[in-house]
C-alpha cells in the first residue's frame, strides 16, 4: 500500500491529501504565484480549492506566516481570480 502524502490548509486546517490542494508558492525573487504542477521551485503553502478558505487565510493571515513574507493586497485578489478562473474556486 503506497503512502498518500498529506498537507495541511493555511485557511481552514484541515488535513487533506497533497493532490486534492493547491499550492502557493513563494519563488526565491520573491514573487508569489499558483504552483499547479506542484514541482516549482521555491517555498510553498497549501490551500484547498476554494475560495473561502483563501479568504480565511487572508484573514487569519496563514498565508503570510507560511510563506514567511508580507503579501499586498493586489496579490490576494490575483490568486483569488485564478482559483475562480481554474474551476476550482466556489
Amino acid at each position: 500500500m503506497k503512502k498518500i502524502p498529506l498537507r495541511k490548509c493555511t485557511g481552514c486546517g484541515e488535513m487533506k491529501a497533497k493532490k486534492e490542494m493547491i499550492r502557493v508558492l513563494k519563488t526565491p525573487e520573491d514573487t508569489i504565484v499558483l504552483d499547479t504542477t506542484g514541482k516549482k521551485n521555491g517555498r510553498g503553502a497549501y490551500l484547498c480549492n476554494q475560495t473561502e478558505c483563501l479568504k480565511k487565510a487572508r484573514k487569519s493571515k496563514g498565508l503570510e506566516r507560511s510563506l514567511q513574507c508580507a503579501i499586498p493586497t493586489e496579490v490576494y485578489e490575483e490568486l483569488e481570480k485564478e482559483l475562480i478562473a481554474s474551476g476550482t474556486g466556489e
